[in-house]
């Protein structure tokens, strides 16, 4: 097995065993190994208001420096604390009312179990393993972290309300939702099939990738998963989303017999969430580092405070939950649900790219190479132990995976790219999920505290989506492939149900009916039919040799006539792969 850092085997010569003990003792028992020279002020001094502070500038820790103890388990923690939120929150929403009733047991069990199942997997991803005897890898050798991936919410929620529709999963006989583990077992078994797609297309040649799915593609495609889920977050954040948000139907949220029950859209509802968005920009503005790479845990932790001073907290299911969980405490029947197979094969396309994206961002603030042999390699391994975490997470109850990226800015603020911070991380991961009882206190955060975290979340999906069309070039081609894909992907985004009339079939024949579900779980996602529209015009529409940007620079001649410059907008980003950045969240 080849180290983390290398293609082709270590020559150096190996140390001896007694020596790697002194280096261990070393680490563990002198100031140096300790805490080393580090500033730790700068991680934690803020920028107060009125006042000018000198502007400081860490040290850089490399892939493979030495970094001392203390240090990599605050840089560790911080890692951990910066993807809490994402990943807690698919869970949270599959479970909500438009996803599948868990039951408050199953519902903590999931969000324990997404702890563990992301530290686990992120190693994975941080080892690197040389497959012997091949070129390839399993894993990037990065700091890459795992998280429970965003782009499957919108699937699965379309996917249970099919369910539910259908008889797949039961109702009582005044509609509400009973538990259905066979909906979610359903969803885990597909999700383990069509995650062999992206395993088999880790072996494909990264040109062939860059062809398929460039950023014209992908941009739309992240753009408008992050649209699609800030509607469900707004509706947490005034309120939530089984209690009278439609205004024919007024409730009171998030149940009559709630400790502070109130009206959907209530000022107080309001005011809760706007603390939480509000205390994600005062630590931007004047947070220190430590805090500014998991402002969006601490806005999330102030409402927390708030709303339990303010009595909005159950506390029932803290006090019933148990004092330690692991992976398959519960357990679901896996099967195959053949209408979900075509939305998650489009699914796993967007995790790739995300992923794809997500790696070379990392490889970029580690200041590492973003081209040649050994990045390709981590490319390649990056998909493919994506892929296996995929199938793994499925395996182990919990839903597709993918690379997360706001480790990334954790990266850039702290200097630190080195893997030991990131193995601490997985360990702060794993102990969060074992201690149940964390699980089930987030659970019983009140939705305008969720709201109000996951608006700004989601909303930096959406921005990613951005970033990645700011890097296409707007050719006539390339505008009307982009104008292409948003009429019908922010169409379908703005009105899921325009396609729910088009098959009215009604007979015995299962293949069929099961076929035209899986479409119309495709044409209500309009992330996916953007995907494919994309894909599909790039592919077909030829590039023109004398296709100009649409914007240019031009200058008057002294005959009157319009001179067109064309040099000041030449591309100025190669890329050899699909995307530059994304955000699983």
């Amino acid at each position: 097995m080849d180290g983390p850092d290398q293609i082709g085997p270590d020559h150096s010569p190996k140390r001896p065993f007694s020596d790697k003990l002194r280096n261990v003792a070393k680490t563990f028992t002198t100031r140096e190994g300790l805490l080393g020279d580090y500033d730790y002020a700068y991680l934690f001094i803020p920028r107060l208001p009125f006042t000018k502070r000198a502007r400081k500038s860490a040290p850089f820790f490399g892939l493979e420096d030495r970094v001392p103890v203390v240090l990599a388990l605050i840089l560790g923690l911080q890692h951990a604390l910066a993807m809490l939120a994402g990943v807690i929150s698919p869970p949270i929403m599959l479970g909500g009312s438009a996803g599948v009733n868990f039951g408050d047991e199953l519902y903590q069990y999931l969000v324990s179990t997404s702890l563990i199942v992301s530290g686990l997997l992120s190693a994975v991803q941080m080892f690197r393993l040389h497959i012997k005897g091949t070129k390839y890898y399993i894993g990037t050798g990065l700091l890459s972290v795992v998280g429970t991936s965003f782009s499957t919410i919108t699937v699965a929620q379309g996917a249970f309300t099919q369910m539910y529709k259908s008889g797949y999963c039961p109702t009582a006989e005044d509609g509400t939702k009973l538990a259905c583990p066979k909906g979610y077992g359903a969803l885990l078994g597909t999700s383990c099939l069509c995650a062999l797609l992206e395993i088999g297309m880790s072996f494909m040649s990264s040109r062939i990738l860059a062809r398929v799915f460039p950023p014209l593609v992908t941009g739309p495609t992240v753009l408008l998963i992050g649209a699609s889920l800030i509607k469900s977050a707004m509706t947490d954040w005034a309120g939530g989303s089984g209690c009278g948000a439609d205004p024919s139907n007024p409730g009171m949220c998030p149940s009559a017999d709630a400790p502070h029950a109130l009206p959907w859209g209530s000022a107080e509802f309001i005011g809760l969430g706007f603390l939480v968005f509000v205390t994600i920009i005062i630590c931007e503005r004047w947070g220190p580092p430590i805090l500014k790479s998991c402002s969006v845990i601490v806005g999330l932790l102030v409402g927390s405070i708030v709303a339990a001073a303010c009595n909005y907290f159950e506390s029932s299911g803290i006090a019933a939950a148990p004092v330690a969980s692991f992976a398959w405490v519960h357990t679901f029947p896996l099967s195959v649900y053949p209408p979900l197979i075509l939305p998650l094969l489009a699914l796993y396309i967007v995790i790739m790219m995300e992923s794809i994206g997500d790696i070379t961002a990392t490889c970029d603030v580690s200041r590492l190479q973003v081209e040649g042999a050994t990045f390709d390699s981590r490319i390649q391994g990056g998909v493919l132990g994506n892929g296996i975490t995929c199938l793994l997470a499925g395996l182990m109850t919990i839903s597709p995976m993918s690379v997360f990226a706001q480790n990334n800015g954790v990266i850039a603020l702290t200097k630190c790219a080195n893997r030991t911070a990131g193995y601490c991380c997985c360990f702060f991961l794993v102990v969060m999920g074992v201690f149940s009882k964390f699980a089930a206190a987030l659970v019983s955060i009140p939705s305008p505290v969720l709201g109000g975290m996951t608006a700004f979340l989601f909303s930096s999906v959406a921005v990613s989506g951005l970033r990645i069309i700011a890097s296409v070039e707007f050719t006539r081609r390339n505008r009307f492939i982009l104008t292409a894909s948003f009429s019908l992907g922010m169409g379908v985004t703005l009105l899921p149900e325009w396609f729910a009339y088009f098959f009215t079939y009604s007979g015995d024949n299962h293949a069929l009916e099961g076929l035209l579900n899986a479409c119309d779980l495709v044409m209500e996602n309009g992330f996916a039919v953007a995907a494919l529209l994309g894909i599909f015009l790039n592919l077909f529409i030829p590039e023109e040799a004398d296709d100009v940007p649409a914007m240019l620079d031009s200058t008057e001649s002294d005959d009157g006539r319009t001179q067109v410059d064309t040099t000041a907008h030449e591309s100025t980003t190669k890329m050899e792969h699909p995307v530059a950045s994304s955000a699983s969240a």
